[in-house]
């Protein structure tokens, strides 16, 4: 059959016969015969639409917007075009324009199911997972069987913590089509965060069996891996996932925790810089027009703002590194968040502290404070660990004394001075903060807290007087608890980390959950009895119950994930034997 003479009746049959090939799966030889099409013609409506939606099957969504935008500026009422730009512009996590695209998608078809589900991706990008919820449910309503849409809406479930309605959803994908890979790795994702790791495992592997290639099923197989205490596995996960797409932020940055869970410092802190191309820490980078220093110049004569990052606890832990910056020669600003302003004034090498949020004094270069470990190249043997490294101020601690010791004599076993004074003073934290408006953060959270009612074993042991140090929501169980007339409740008088220091200054010992008072306990060199969840923060290490960076510290592991009966039974224990080496002593 011969090419047809003129042009229209060329660029038809051209056009024909890219359309077959591409629907065949002939991709590259489609691809070739489109762009002849637009050599020919550049503004080939068909041509652009049909070339955009390759690009968007090859992996290529900037240059599938591109084509998309070319041909709506010859049409723009073709509402599958809207869509089609909408889904390109997500998968660029351009959400706010994909909303957009879809919305003039639906204003030109209302009842346009895939531009409901793309409205819903750009919803659930920008962080607004109820409507996402509502917008894949118009979709469904409109297209019941599509697997996709109850996939993306799994997803949405499980961004709003209702985890077992995301599982019914995710199943109900895989029911409509078994092959979903996709799918088969949310579904592990949602059973990890059921605390089921190896149905978690299994449903990794069915995606991988599917899609051998699926970079973010083997990091997602890796995080089971972890939960499952298989580190070394878990980081062949990741590296095979980072093998597969060098791109893939998330196995970068969880094979960094993996490696530095293993003690395999030097690796870790570098792979630990990733943190700042995670979407959820991105828009929280400093964009300063300072160098980052990170030990690869001289500081001597210089001024460098070390700022905080993350959690508060993680500022307790690295303000130390301060003093080591000083000692090059540099002047240190520190920029903290106000609840720590007032304690980090006892803080060794620190020329001048600044309230995060206020203006900066002029200086030369920047590090943030948990790359300090990388600057200084820090391996287990370099832990800066000197305690205390912050100190209570002793006005203060001196007024809580009085108030504990008379607090003490009443509440000991004998009311007597001698056995006053041999009853032990121990601070209780049951619960880190909620942060329950991240997804990754709440699955932390509930991991690493407890209800106050299982801290009873603890109340059995004689001789000890507990004070509470919980702050936040968790802080309401002691009123509703026939337990929490056995704990001193001071906390409504603490309103910074330096009243929180006083009080503990007083104290013998902190028993906490992996939270900001257990850093605070260790920086004031107070011994502090961690219970520590199973699948470990990276800066507890694996299978010790000592720390590098805290002398004074005791670690209490689960031996299986959400094993706390075990860890109490333990701190029950240890509690018991210190009180009658406490008694034995006086």
């Amino acid at each position: 059959m011969s090419k047809p003479g003129n042009l229209p009746q060329q660029l038809d049959y051209m056009l024909r016969q890219a359309v077959a090939l591409q629907q065949n799966g002939a991709l590259v030889e489609a691809e070739e015969l489109y762009r002849e099409i637009l050599e020919l013609k550049p503004r080939h409506f068909d041509a652009l639409k049909w070339l955009g939606e390759l690009a968007l099957q090859t992996g290529r969504p900037q240059e599938g917007a591109e084509l998309f935008r070319k041909a709506l500026a010859i049409n723009a009422k073709q509402a599958p075009l809207h869509s089609n730009l909408a889904y390109a512009l997500n998968e660029q996590q351009r959400y706010a324009e994909g909303l957009a695209s879809a919305d003039r998608a639906l204003a030109l078809q209302p009842n346009f199911p895939d531009a409901w589900n793309n409205r819903g991706n750009a919803l659930g990008g920008l962080n607004r997972p109820l409507d996402a919820l509502a917008a894949f449910d118009r979709a469904i309503a409109s297209m019941p069987e599509a697997a996709p849409f109850w996939n993306n809406r799994a997803c949405v479930l499980r961004d709003l913590g209702h985890t077992d309605d995301a599982l019914a959803s995710v199943e109900r994908a895989l029911a409509l089509r078994p092959d979903y890979a996709v799918a088969w790795s949310n579904r592990g994702n949602v059973l990890g965060d059921l605390n089921q790791p190896q149905d978690a495992e299994r449903s990794y592997r069915r995606a991988l069996e599917l899609a051998p290639a699926f970079a973010e099923a083997w990091n997602n197989l890796g995080l089971a891996q972890i939960d499952l205490d298989q580190h070394a596995q878990a980081l062949s996960s990741f590296e095979r996932a980072l093998a597969l797409d060098s791109a893939l932020v998330e196995a970068r940055w969880n094979q960094s925790l993996c490696l530095l869970r293993m003690g395999r410092f030097e690796a870790g802190w570098q792979h630990y810089e990733s943190r700042w191309a995670r979407a959820r820490i991105k828009a929280h980078t400093r964009d300063f027009a300072q160098p980052l220093w990170l030990g690869d110049f001289s500081l001597d004569g210089k001024t460098i703002l070390l700022h905080a990052e993350q959690g508060l606890g993680d500022t307790l832990q690295f303000c130390r590194y301060a003093a080591l910056v000083s000692k090059l020669g540099a002047k240190v600003v520190l920029e903290v968040p106000g609840p720590l302003l007032r304690l980090m004034t006892t803080l060794d090498g620190v020329d001048q502290l600044v309230e995060a949020g206020q203006p900066l004094p002029l200086f030369d270069c920047h590090c943030p404070l948990l790359s300090l470990p990388l600057a200084f190249r820090t391996d287990e043997a370099s832990v800066p660990a000197t305690t205390p490294y912050l100190v209570a101020h002793s006005e203060e601690a001196n007024a809580w004394r009085e108030r504990i010791d008379a607090c003490t004599q009443i509440r000991a076993s004998h009311p007597t001075r001698s056995h006053a004074d041999r009853c032990l003073k121990v601070g209780l934290v049951w619960a880190g903060e909620n942060r329950s408006h991240v997804a990754e953060l709440r699955k932390i959270d509930a991991r690493r807290s407890i209800a106050f009612e299982r801290l009873a074993p603890l109340f059995e042991v004689p001789d000890v007087c507990f004070f509470s140090l919980q702050k936040g929501a968790a802080a309401s169980q002691l009123s509703g608890s026939e337990l929490g007339g056995r704990v001193v409740d001071y906390t409504q008088e603490l309103h910074d980390f330096a009243d929180t220091a006083a009080l503990v200054a007083n104290l013998d010992l902190v028993i906490s959950v992996d939270t900001s008072t257990a850093h605070l306990a260790g920086a004031l060199n107070k011994p502090v009895w961690i219970l520590n969840r199973f699948d470990t923060c990276w800066r507890w290490l694996l299978e010790r119950s000592d720390t590098p960076w805290y002398p004074g510290a005791r670690l209490f592991r689960q031996p299986a994930l959400g094993d706390w009966d075990s860890v109490m039974r333990n701190t029950r224990d240890a509690l018991a034997e210190l009180s009658a080496s406490r008694t034995a002593g006086v």
